[in-house]
């Protein structure tokens, strides 16, 4: 695989730049790859817009040398973004269906990392979420997936077998947020050309 130029890093649903994940990645590659240009953007509710804000983002991204990493929701928004521009990704205890998920979520929500910070979860954006599914699609490039088993918010059968063309790591034990993520940066560094 080309040695990735670009990496985009979306994160998940009522998260932000600021998720332990996010700010781990960021020291990273900061650390060992100053050269790697990162984006990681405070994604709107709005599962349309927040690939509208995306999309203008990387634009002029080359499409050789760019990859996408994304937690949850934010590893549903890389499989959309892996499948427009044909670039690998890195899934994060992906959500595999959150239209069915995040239904329950429709109202006022607060951000995790500022509960002063509040959104309204629409209605619509179930449509949007439907919209965005790219799961009876091949992979149009390398996937790298990592999966804790003892997530508690989603299946981790669900998501192995959504993702079964994907260098899997498949982790006894762990959680959502995925605490031991420090110790993964090492493969997605070889995954992404960097090792």
């Amino acid at each position: 695989m080309p040695r990735t130029t670009h990496l985009l890093y979306l994160h998940g649903f009522r998260s932000s730049p600021r998720s332990a994940k996010a700010r781990q990645m960021a020291q990273h590659m900061e650390r060992h790859h100053p050269g790697v240009q990162l984006w990681c953007p405070q994604l709107p509710p709005s599962p349309q817009a927040a690939m509208a804000l995306v999309a203008g983002g990387i634009a002029d991204w080359p499409r050789s040398s760019m990859a996408v990493v994304g937690s949850s929701l934010g590893g549903f928004y890389a499989s959309w973004v892996a499948q427009q521009c044909g670039c690998p990704s890195v899934l994060l205890n992906p959500a595999v269906d959150p239209a069915r998920d995040l239904e329950r979520y429709i109202g006022q929500q607060t951000a995790w990392h500022d509960p002063a910070e509040s959104f309204y979860f629409r209605p619509e954006y179930i449509r949007e979420l439907r919209a965005l599914d790219v799961s009876g699609q091949p992979a149009p490039a390398p996937q790298l997936a990592i999966i804790a088993k003892g997530d508690e918010l989603l299946d981790w059968r669900e998501m192995a077998a959504r993702y079964p063309q994907a260098d899997l790591r498949l982790l006894e034990g762990g959680d959502h947020a995925l605490g031991t993520f420090a110790d993964y940066l090492a493969d997605i560094d070889r995954f992404l050309g960097l090792a």
